[in-house]
């Protein structure tokens, strides 16, 4: 888990003012973030993992923000929905064509705020995604940015086996990457991000 997800919320809401807007999120499924929802109009949450969105659903219940959010299991790219912004959570590096998929949020709202990965942590290494988060930065690279920000936080784990729960989904190279931490506790791993306004 992020060191401190307060940090990187407050650090969402600065960069960006959602007050009454609605807002597509995408790759919402978790709800790791939904807190940025309390001053947003309306949240369209989208994403096409079942169990994420049940997870979503439940952080909403839990956060008492079940009013604000509206959950739609589908792929992104057959989102018809139209808001003021549309923002992806962490995910735009998981996209098959990410520059479609910014021009098609931009067909959707007058806004597209990305919240992904930055080039070159050391955590997207460690999770096995360091060509896709190097791709999802090229294709932004073809868009105008209004305005954009690097941030760095850590990813902490109390052990290897908490660190090795975390990444098994992401494959065995990802696991052959944490072998360096076997038996280590208190384990820091460092996770730059970035924001960008296109």
């Amino acid at each position: 888990m992020a060191t401190d997800i307060k940090t990187i919320i407050a650090n969402l809401l600065a960069f960006y003012d959602f007050r009454d807007k609605t807002v597509i999120s995408v790759g919402a499924g978790g709800g790791q973030l939904i807190e940025y929802g309390r001053t947003a109009g309306k949240v369209i949450a989208v994403d096409n993992d079942p169990s994420a969105m049940e997870k979503l659903r439940e952080n909403l219940k839990l956060s008492g923000l079940e009013d604000k959010f509206t959950t739609v299991l589908e792929d992104f790219d057959r989102t018809a929905s139209r808001g003021d912004a549309v923002l992806f959570e962490f995910c735009l590096h998981e996209m098959s064509d990410p520059e479609a998929a910014v021009k098609h949020a931009r067909s959707l709202a007058p806004d597209v705020i990305i919240f992904d990965h930055w080039p070159g942590s050391e955590w997207s290494t460690i999770a096995a995604e360091e060509a896709k988060v190097a791709a999802g930065w090229r294709a932004l690279m073809r868009f105008a940015f209004k305005k954009e920000q690097k941030h760095d936080a850590v990813q902490v784990f109390k052990d290897y086996e908490e660190l090795y729960t975390k990444v098994k989904g992401q494959g065995e190279t990802s696991i052959a990457r944490i072998a360096k931490y076997k038996g280590k506790t208190d384990i820091v791993i460092p996770m730059s991000y970035g924001l960008v306004l296109i």
